[in-house]
């Protein structure tokens, strides 16, 4: 229990410092034009690609509901974010990622896993999270917009009760899915902008 205990801080320490760092609050990175340039590319690329999803998924669940928009995510969302992702240009990458992965390819890994896991423990002990971390990278900045579920809407494709004929659809497009059981304000994931100098 005490060594749990410790991780948990240590977990808690690290991402708040980048927190601070994501606000403009670490010594020398106030005036520093480039991590302003990254945070605000950061900013920029991140609503886009939720505007792209968020649009497309909105106008499907209006037309068909939750089945339409779940069979239009399944075929459509990684070439959308591909898509959004060479819009930005060759030195910007974008990507979703998860805890929890409905698509396996959307699977955080290594460092980013940890910077999640501290960001739901955060979430979890009532901690409100920053609109985003940045990190200083060897090659210029990572920037990581949490996720977290704000809508009821969501709860459909990813809360705990999901109805049986629509648990079939997700079933069929997702043999692996492990995104579910989720509640309103529990961190879904992040968007990570990698921004090179």
């Amino acid at each position: 229990m005490k060594q749990l205990k410790i991780v948990t801080v240590s977990l808690l320490s690290a991402t708040l410092l980048l927190a601070g760092q994501g606000q403009g609050h670490h010594k020398g990175q106030k005036g520093d034009k480039a991590y302003k340039k990254a945070v605000k590319i950061g900013n920029k690329a991140s609503k886009k690609l939720l505007k792209t999803l968020g649009g497309n998924l909105k106008k499907h669940m209006k037309a068909g509901g939750p089945a339409d928009a779940l069979a239009f995510c399944a075929a459509n969302a990684a070439d959308l974010t591909a898509k959004v992702d060479r819009e930005l240009g060759k030195k910007v990458t974008i990507k979703r990622i998860t805890l929890k992965p409905r698509n396996p390819a959307n699977e955080a890994k290594g460092e980013e896993k940890a910077i999640l896991k501290a960001l739901e423990t955060l979430n979890y002990n009532g901690v409100k999270l920053p609109k985003h971390l940045v990190q200083k990278t060897a090659s210029g900045y990572r920037y990581y917009k949490p996720l977290v579920i704000k809508k009821q809407v969501c709860l459909k494709c990813h809360g705990p009760n999901i109805a049986p004929k629509l648990k079939a659809v997700i079933d069929k497009h997702y043999p692996t899915d492990k995104a579910r059981g989720y509640k309103m304000g529990d961190l879904r994931g992040a968007i990570v902008v990698d921004i090179q100098k």
